[in-house]
């Protein structure tokens, strides 16, 4: 039987194999359809991403952290949470589809309303498969969770890149998301066990976890508000073309702290609920967690701000060279987001739903009053305050943490900011030696393989023990192998 321990180390190396795998199919892919495609083309699917992932978030409810808040859920309270997942996600398409042309109205484009009721069909897939993730979360299911979020990125990726070697445009970014989707669907049912029954169907265990998770709900539907909240008003604001600019930078920034998101996702939320009998085991438990993520995210994140240019104009050609500098901004909060996400799931771990739901609500409202007044300085000027803002935002949760788990802003510094000086420290040092290499291709392979050296000497010679607990676990990985 395994321990709590060792279920926690291979959550991190899966769920760390599944980021890396769907981020470089993703890195050979976006280059793939970056090229193929015209920033006004991102900027149709930007613009209208907001609305699936509200309704994707309405089907599921809030239900899969409800279930893995539940110490020992049983076959009626997943039951339960499939069909009312199938009854909402075809209710929200349906609502979906007849609001499309309001939604086309506020983009000043009638062409999002047939891209709106097409790309929309995902919500439906999703709704098939919420139950089955669950599970698979529930149950530290990593391993399986990678494999099919591998596939299905995979899958996706080849059908989005067929459609717009075909001249599709925005359809085929639709398309990819909808197969995406769609074969993550099926491999979820492929890998758990659990399977629904129409016998006995009863809502009763819904309603008994819709305190916990109707708080979950509002609090991710906020989420993905905060997160779209420059795609939703540089599409009413501005044009299609400057709101994919931006998007394309807000996507590569996305792709690299989600590496670490979703590694650090996988497990947060099922050890810290495993161990919240267990206070001073659960803060271990946490810190070690924090050291990690900003031993990644740190050096991930500065690092890709340092090449963003020579990375876009290489890999995308000049005509998306304003989003490098979008790039560059963006990383300073994107290095912040996984550790957000960490503090988050501690909150979530104590049951206290309602703390989560307004600490997000209020980034919301703030982030929507700071856009309101930003926008007539401009886009640039828009992307710092969601920068700075969500920087700032952390020291919000940090407190909630503070109160609820006795993790000090003493202990969070310690854990965290040795980490993002060393990082900030090897960028500087590495851009400033690199200033004489005018080659791009060059200079993208010098700062890389310099920035990689230096901070590994950094923490070497810090001994760090969160980088010596990483080299021996993936020595023992490649023993076994």
């Amino acid at each position: 039987m395994e321990s709590l321990k060792e279920k926690t180390a291979k959550g991190l190396f899966w769920g760390g194999l599944n980021s890396t795998m769907q981020q470089i199919i993703g890195l050979a892919f976006g280059i793939l359809l970056g090229r193929l495609l015209s920033p006004s083309d991102y900027g149709m699917m930007a613009m209208i991403s907001i609305f699936s992932l509200i309704a994707t978030t309405l089907q599921s409810s809030g239900f899969p952290t409800a279930l893995a808040n539940i110490q020992n859920p049983k076959d009626e309270d997943y039951n339960s949470v499939f069909w009312f997942n199938i009854l909402i996600g075809i209710s929200a398409y349906l609502i979906l589809f007849f609001c499309a042309p309001l939604i086309g109205d506020y983009y000043h484009t009638e062409k999002i309303v047939p891209l709106c009721r097409y790309a929309f069909l995902s919500i439906v897939f999703a709704s098939f498969g919420t139950a089955q993730n669950a599970y698979l979360f529930k149950n530290l299911k990593a391993k399986q969770q990678a494999k099919s979020g591998i596939f299905a990125v995979f899958i996706s990726s080849m059908v989005g890149a067929i459609c717009a070697f075909n001249g599709l445009a925005y359809w085929s970014l639709a398309t990819q998301g909808l197969i995406f989707v769609l074969f993550n669907t099926i491999m979820a049912w492929h890998y758990s066990s659990w399977r629904p029954s129409i016998h006995h169907i009863t809502f009763q265990p819904v309603r008994k976890m819709f305190r916990f998770s109707c708080k979950m709900l509002a609090s991710s539907i906020t989420t993905n508000i905060n997160n779209n909240i420059l795609n939703i008003m540089l599409g009413h604001y501005f044009s299609p073309h400057d709101t994919g600019n931006y998007n394309q930078a807000y996507q590569w920034d996305s792709k690299c702290f989600s590496l670490v998101q979703g590694m650090v996702n996988q497990v947060a939320q099922p050890v810290l609920v495993n161990l919240r009998s267990e206070g001073d085991k659960q803060i271990q438990a946490f810190r070690k967690m924090m050291r990690f993520t900003a031993f990644i995210s740190f050096p991930l994140l500065f690092g890709f701000g340092l090449v963003a240019k020579e990375f876009i104009v290489i890999a995308l050609t000049a005509k998306w060279l304003v989003s490098a500098e979008f790039i560059q901004i963006l990383c300073i909060s994107g290095a912040t987001m996984p550790i957000f996400s960490l503090l988050s799931n501690m909150v979530i771990s104590k049951g206290k739903s309602g703390i989560y739901f307004w600490c997000t609500f209020g980034l919301g409202v703030v982030q929507i009053i700071v856009m309101l007044l930003t926008w007539p300085l401009g886009i640039r000027a828009m992307v710092i305050a969601y920068t700075i803002l969500n920087v700032g935002w952390l020291f919000v949760w940090q407190y909630f943490v503070k109160r609820l788990a006795g993790y000090h802003l003493s202990m969070f510094f310690r854990d965290t900011l040795p980490f993002a000086l060393a990082a900030f420290g090897v960028m500087a040092a590495t851009h400033f030696t690199t200033l004489a290499i005018h080659n791009l291709i060059l200079l993208l392979i010098c700062r890389v393989f310099m920035a990689v050296i230096l901070y590994y000497l950094v923490m070497k010679v810090a001994k760090v023990k969160i980088l010596n607990e990483c080299q021996k676990f993936i020595l023992s990985k490649f023993k076994k192998s």
